[in-house]
Formats: structure tokens, sequence, C-alpha cells
């Protein structure tokens, strides 16, 4: 079952069964401007589902059109990491599994899509 999108700005997000899955429009340099924009979002207008304990699979993307923007994915994953903590898992500690990628797409985007981790087995 997928939700409906909240929209509030350059931010939406969306349950997707156990997953969350948010977007963030446009790029920019600075991955410090992610946490603030992020946090808000899920401090105002979240109402999904609330933090949960065990592991968490955590996969962003960054789709860029023309050249890659200069900047480091491991400061984007952490800002990131920062801004959804407290709202789909406790602590970024829970994080078992981080994919973080940037490849070309249509339009300039991160897309953020957090789940809990399956027991091997």
């Amino acid at each position: 079952m997928t939700g409906d999108w909240i929209v509030s700005g350059k931010v939406r997000a969306r349950e997707e069964g156990d997953a969350v899955v948010i977007m963030i429009d446009g790029l920019t340099t600075q991955a410090k401007y992610y946490k603030p924009l992020v946090y808000e979002f899920f401090r105002k207008e979240w109402r999904g589902s609330r933090p949960a304990y065990g592991d968490y699979v955590v996969e962003i993307v960054m789709e860029h059109i023309g050249d890659p923007p200069w900047m480091d994915l491991d400061n984007l994953a952490k800002a990131l990491l920062d801004a959804i903590k407290g709202y789909l898992f406790h602590d970024d500690a829970q994080v078992a599994r981080l994919l973080v990628e940037r490849r070309p797409g249509e339009r300039e985007r991160i897309t953020i899509r957090a789940f809990p981790r399956q027991p091997s087995g």
C-alpha cells in the first residue's frame, strides 16, 4: 500500500509499505543545507510512522543533470541521517546498511528510502 505524498516546499514524503520515501527537489553543493530542510519538514508536516527500534536500510540517491555537483556524498548522507533520526528510527546507529549513490537523472533531486532490515536466514 502506498500513501499520499505529504508536500511542503521542496520536500515531499510518503509511506510505501514498510518504507518511507522522501524526495527533495533541487541540488546545492552545501550538504549542510539539507539537514534543517528535512528536519523541519518532519517536525512540522510528518504524521506518518513513528520511530522504531531495530536495524534499518537507508538508500540515498542524488540525481543530477549535466556535471554532478561538487559535493562529498558522505557529508550528504550524514546530514540526511541526522535530519531523519528521531522520526524514522531512534538513532543513526540503527542503520545497518547504507547506500549512497550519485547518478544522472531527468531532474535534480535527492531521494531517500528508509525501511526496516529484514532478518537474514
